[in-house]
C-alpha cells in the first residue's frame, strides 16, 4: 500500500492501475476510521481492482466555532486499518495541496445545501461538494462509496454527479451501528460515558417512528411530535431538527406513504450527532 500526499502521485498511481486494466474505487474519508468506514473500504476492495482512500480533514466544511481543531486525527492507525483491508493507495494531502493561495472556486448544490444540516451548519455543504469534486477530479474513480448515515451528503453528491455529468458511479452503503444501536461516528469519541448513554435517544426516537408507521400512523406531524418527546426527555440533548422527507428530493412530506426518510440531528452536550431511517406505511409500494 502506498501513502501519498501530492496530487501528481495519486494520478501516477491511478494511471498505473488503469494500465493494468484495473477499475478504480474511491472512499473519501476524514480519517478517524471506524467500522462504518471499513464497511465502505471492504466493499470497494471487493468490487474494484484498485482502491483509493482519501484521508483529509477538510477545513472548508467546518463552520466557525465547530470542532475542526479537535477533530480526531490518527493517520498511522488509519493507515494500518487500510493496509489490512487491502487498500492500494491512501491520499493524505496537506491543505495547501487542495486549496492553493487565492482559492476562489466553489461547488454549491442549490436546493439542498441550505436545509437541515446545511441550516444547522452554514457553509458545510459547499465545503463538502467542493472537496468531493476535487477528489473526483484527482482520482477519476470509476466508483465512489458513501455511507447512508450522512443521507443528505449522499444525496448532495448524487445531485452533483448528475448535474456536472461526472463519470463516476455512487454506491450507497448501510448505516453501521454499535450493539446498542448507536450509529457509528468519529464524533462519538467526544462523548463522556453518560453522554454516550444519552445519545441513544436518537436511536430510540427513530425506532419509535418505525413502530408508529408500522402500526399505521402516517401523519408526519404526529410522528415528529412523538419523536420530539423522546429527545426532550434527555437533559443533555438539544434537538436540532427532525425531518420527514422524500429520500430523493428532500421535499417535506405530510404523509408517510411511499418510502420516506426520517432524519434527525441532536446535540448531546456539545457533540452534534445525526441519524436516519427509511420507513414505508403498511401496504404502500416499497419499491
Amino acid at each position: 500500500m502506498e501513502v501519498v500526499t501530492h496530487i501528481e502521485e495519486v494520478r501516477e498511481a491511478v494511471a498505473d492501475a488503469r494500465a493494468e486494466g484495473l477499475t478504480v474505487g474511491l472512499v473519501p474519508t476524514m480519517g478517524a476510521l471506524h467500522e462504518g468506514h471499513l464497511s465502505l473500504i471492504r466493499r470497494a476492495v471487493a468490487e474494484t481492482g484498485s482502491t483509493v482512500v482519501s484521508n483529509y480533514v477538510n477545513p472548508t466544511q467546518f463552520a466557525p466555532g465547530e470542532d475542526f481543531d479537535r477533530y480526531p486525527r490518527d493517520l498511522e492507525a488509519d493507515n494500518a486499518l487500510c493496509r489490512e483491508a487491502g487498500v492500494a493507495l491512501v491520499f493524505a494531502p496537506r491543505t495547501e495541496e487542495l486549496y492553493a493561495p487565492g482559492h476562489a472556486t466553489w461547488v454549491e448544490v442549490a436546493g439542498l445545501s441550505d436545509i437541515l444540516e446545511g441550516r444547522s451548519r452554514p457553509g458545510h455543504f459547499r465545503g463538502v461538494a467542493t472537496v468531493v469534486a476535487k477528489l473526483f477530479n484527482i482520482v477519476e474513480p470509476d466508483v465512489a462509496y458513501f455511507g447512508r448515515k450522512d443521507a443528505q451528503q449522499l444525496t448532495l453528491v448524487r445531485w452533483m454527479v448528475r448535474d456536472l455529468c461526472l463519470p463516476v458511479r455512487i454506491v450507497e452503503m448501510p448505516i453501521v451501528r454499535d450493539a446498542d444501536g448507536l450509529a457509528l461516528s468519529s464524533r462519538n469519541r467526544y462523548l463522556t460515558l453518560e453522554e454516550r448513554g444519552d445519545a441513544l435517544c436518537l436511536v430510540h426516537a427513530l425506532r419509535l417512528a418505525e413502530d408508529l408507521v408500522a402500526a399505521g400512523t402516517v401523519d408526519a406531524a404526529a410522528v415528529t411530535e412523538r419523536m420530539r418527546r423522546v429527545v426532550a426527555a434527555v437533559p443533555s440533548a438539544t434537538l436540532d431538527y427532525i425531518a420527514v422527507v422524500d429520500p430523493e428530493t428532500f421535499l417535506a412530506r405530510r404523509q408517510v406513504t411511499a418510502p420516506t426518510l426520517i432524519a434527525l440531528a441532536v446535540t448531546i452536550g456539545t457533540t452534534h450527532l445525526i441519524d436516519n431511517t427509511v420507513v414505508t406505511a403498511p401496504g404502500a409500494d416499497a419499491a
